[in-house]
């Protein structure tokens, strides 16, 4: 059969079951049943035997087991003051910085991000804390709204990332090494945001009222007593992972621990917020892991169909450089992100896009930080950009204000991209030499 003819196929099966609004773990699962019955011929019982193989050996993986201890910590959060400490220990440190409150929407979002691992919560949570503030202070509502756009998606990149787990687990690399090449990429993209910030609003102080209040010591020293459970949830979370002493699995399990202490200790502990907080956890995990079940499926189906290959020799023939690949995959990624999640763009094109970037040579660790990045850019992407959504819930304004507003950030995503390409000892640099080569 035609290479081209089944890769058109395949395609067209994707865009008609995501076009009947089927929840996407089903569309998944038909697509690679139809495309084996109609196009390989193979019988029913054939398929749900492999079905039944492909399902209970995904669904089994223990590493999938941090997922939802993850989201767990994030949820538990959020329903709680624990969140709203940071805009009240970071004031103090940025507010005669150039933008500054602005930057509460970066180190916020990255700080949080440090814990939740879920951009969409990431965003809600700082934004439900900042936008308000913020505008009642004068600060320009383009700037908020962008900033907290851009640095909202930081909780894919940041470990610990739900995202990074779902391809650690796919593409089966490593996790920690995953974790600890989104470091420094996270901490340079926050710094590109917070520079943009400072620059745009010296270049129009509108943008950000002055504030020539002087800051004190203590009012420091307050706001980092402020932070200082955050920081320790953070510290014990990856810590335990980059020493070596836990897994992602059983950090995540020691991370819930010590948030429910933390909530304990506080006294915010009470059966409202813990119900709450539970049923939008099992809620979300059962999301992510029925597309992980339902892909893994995929995925076989894909190699049954050899898809992989020729989309691989298709692109071969185009002869490429690493850089054309790059822009192709760039492309095809900002595509797939104007109407999917970030999660099922990974599911969906991973059995497709891991193999062809490892075949040119490219590092499968520096190209899950890739994939992120470009996952991140497409949560501010019309018409399916959730970081929009959230933003525009939030304050109530038009979401084509809160687009022009993003669109600065994306193009930071951009640049922050071509760098990681030309310097990819960016992402490697801290797995390499906490792990080795």
């Amino acid at each position: 059969m035609d290479p081209l003819f089944v890769v058109i196929s395949v395609l067209a099966l994707v865009l008609f079951f995501l076009g009947l609004g089927v929840y996407v773990f089903i569309g998944l699962l038909l697509v690679s049943i139809f495309s084996l019955h109609f196009i390989l011929d193979f019988s029913f019982f054939r398929i749900g035997t492999i079905m039944a193989t492909i399902l209970n050996r995904a669904s089994t993986s223990w590493e999938l087991s941090a997922i939802p201890l993850f989201v767990w910590m994030g949820e538990m959060m959020f329903h709680t003051d624990i969140s709203s400490r940071l805009f009240n220990g970071l004031s103090p440190m940025v507010r005669r910085v150039p933008g500054g409150l602005l930057h509460t929407n970066v180190i916020g979002s990255a700080l949080f991000a440090s814990i939740s691992g879920s951009s969409a919560a990431t965003t809600a949570t700082v934004g439900q804390i900042t936008l308000a503030e913020l505008d009642k202070r004068g600060y320009s509502r383009q700037l908020a709204f962008g900033s907290l756009a851009g640095a909202g998606s930081l909780g894919l990149l940041i470990p610990p990332s739900i995202v990074m787990i779902v391809y650690g687990v796919l593409a089966e690399v490593s996790i920690s090494r995953l974790f600890a090449a989104g470091v420094f990429p996270g901490i340079m993209l926050a710094l590109m945001y917070s520079g943009y910030i400072a620059v745009a609003c010296l270049v129009k102080p509108q943008l950000a009222p002055s504030d020539p209040t002087p800051v004190s010591l203590l009012e420091v020293i307050r706001g980092i007593g402020q932070l200082l459970p955050l920081i320790a949830l953070m510290v014990v979370v990856l810590g335990l992972i980059y020493t070596g002493v836990a897994t992602p699995s059983e950090s995540a399990a020691i991370g819930v621990a010590s948030t429910l202490l933390l909530i304990v200790l506080t006294r915010q502990f009470n059966l409202g917020v813990m119900r709450n907080a539970l049923l939008s956890s099992i809620v979300t995990s059962c999301m992510i892991t029925s597309l992980l079940i339902s892909a893994a499926f995929l995925s076989t189906a894909m190699s049954y169909l050899h898809v992989p290959q020729n989309v691989a020799a298709l692109i071969t023939t185009l002869d490429l450089s690493p850089g054309g690949l790059v822009l192709v995959m760039a492309v095809f990624y900002l595509l797939l992100g104007m109407f999917l999640d970030g999660i099922s763009i990974t599911v969906m094109s991973l059995p497709i896009t891991l193999p062809l970037m490892v075949s040119a040579g490219f590092d499968p660790v520096w190209f899950g930080v890739f994939m992120v990045i470009m996952i991140e850019m497409a949560q501010i992407t019309p018409p399916v950009g959730f970081n929009l959504f959230i933003i525009q819930g939030i304050s109530k304004a038009s979401i084509a204000s809160v687009v022009r507003a993003s669109v600065p950030f994306f193009f930071i995503m951009c640049a922050a991209t071509v760098i990681l390409l030309y310097w990819p000892d960016i992402a490697l640099w801290l797995p390499n030499n906490l792990y080795g080569k």
